[in-house]
C-alpha cells in the first residue's frame, strides 16, 4: 500500500515537471480545457447557490406567519359569527311566515302577539304577552300557535295580558282523541310544589280505551266552553288503567318553554 502511494506521489511530481517544462502557450491550451469540464459543474453549483439564495429572502420569519395566523383566525371567528346571525335570521323569518300562513288560512280571527315575560317561579303556568284590552283582547279568549294550543287569557290590562298555560294543572280543557269516542278533561300534571313537568293528563276516560302512543288530542269545543273544537293539543305519550277509570299521558304539541310567537284567538272569521 505504501508503494503505491509513493508511486503516485512520483507521478504526480512528474507530470508537474513536465507540464512546468512546457510551453506557455500549451500550459494555456491544457487550463482551458480543464476549466471547460469543469464549467457545467461550477455553472450548476452557482445557480443552486442563486436558488437557495432567493428562496431564503421568500421565506417568512416566525413571528410574521403567527401574526398572520392570529388574522386568519379572527378574521374565520367573525365569518362563523355572521354565518350564525343568519341562519337565525332565516329561521325566524321561516317561523314568521308559517305563521302568516296559519293566520290566513285559520277560521278564527286571529291577533298576534309576543311573550315579553315568563313567571320564573312556576315556569310552566304563565307568560305575558305584549296585548292588552287596547287591542280587543278580553279574558278566557283561547291563546295558541300555528302548531297547537298555548293556553288562554286570564288577566287583562291596556297593552299587556296574562295568559294561564295548558301546562298548569289548574287550566281545564275538554278533549278529545281521534280516532276513537273518547272524551275527557286535560289539564297539566304536577309533580312538585316547585314546579309541573311540562305533561298534560287526560282523565276520565274509559277504562277500556286502550289508547295507542301517537294519536293526537284535540279540543273537545263542549258548549259554552273557552276553547272551540279541532285545536291540537298534543299526542298520547302513555295510555293508563285506574279503578274508576282511564288515564292518558299526553305530550303537547307546543314547547312551551321555547314559544315566543303566538296568537289570541279574538273571533270567528
Amino acid at each position: 500500500m505504501k508503494k503505491l502511494n509513493i508511486a503516485l506521489l512520483v507521478a504526480v511530481l512528474l507530470l508537474a515537471i513536465y507540464l512546468s517544462v512546457l510551453p506557455s502557450g500549451v500550459q494555456q491550451s491544457i487550463s482551458g480545457t480543464f476549466l471547460s469540464l469543469l464549467g457545467p459543474f461550477l455553472r450548476t453549483g452557482t445557480a443552486v447557490q442563486e436558488q437557495l439564495g432567493s428562496m431564503g429572502k421568500g421565506l417568512k420569519t416566525l413571528d410574521e406567519i403567527e401574526a398572520e395566523n392570529r388574522k386568519l383566525n379572527e378574521v374565520n371567528r367573525e365569518l362563523l359569527t355572521t354565518n350564525n346571525l343568519l341562519r337565525e335570521i332565516e329561521g325566524e323569518n321561516n317561523r314568521l311566515r308559517l305563521a302568516l300562513e296559519y293566520r290566513e288560512r285559520s277560521v278564527f280571527r286571529l291577533l298576534a302577539a309576543r311573550v315579553i315575560s315568563r313567571d320564573a317561579s312556576t315556569w310552566w303556568n304563565t307568560v305575558k304577552i305584549n296585548r292588552g284590552f287596547e287591542d280587543g283582547v278580553e279574558t278566557d279568549q283561547p291563546v295558541l300557535t300555528d302548531v297547537g294550543l298555548v293556553g288562554k287569557v286570564t288577566t287583562v290590562s291596556k297593552n299587556e295580558s296574562i295568559v294561564v298555560l295548558i301546562t298548569d294543572e289548574t287550566c281545564r280543557v275538554a278533549a278529545k282523541v281521534e280516532g276513537t269516542r273518547e272524551q275527557g278533561i286535560l289539564s297539566g300534571m304536577r309533580i312538585q310544589e316547585s314546579g309541573t313537568s311540562g305533561e298534560l293528563q287526560l282523565n276520565f276516560l274509559t277504562k277500556n280505551a286502550a289508547l295507542e302512543p301517537g294519536q293526537k288530542v284535540y279540543t273537545a269545543g263542549i258548549s259554552n266552553g273557552v276553547f272551540p273544537s279541532g285545536i291540537l293539543i298534543g299526542k298520547v305519550k302513555e295510555f293508563r288503567t285506574r279503578p274508576l277509570d282511564g288515564q292518558a299521558l299526553v305530550e303537547p304539541a307546543v314547547d312551551i318553554s321555547q314559544t315566543e310567537d303566538l296568537f289570541v284567538v279574538v273571533g270567528a272569521k
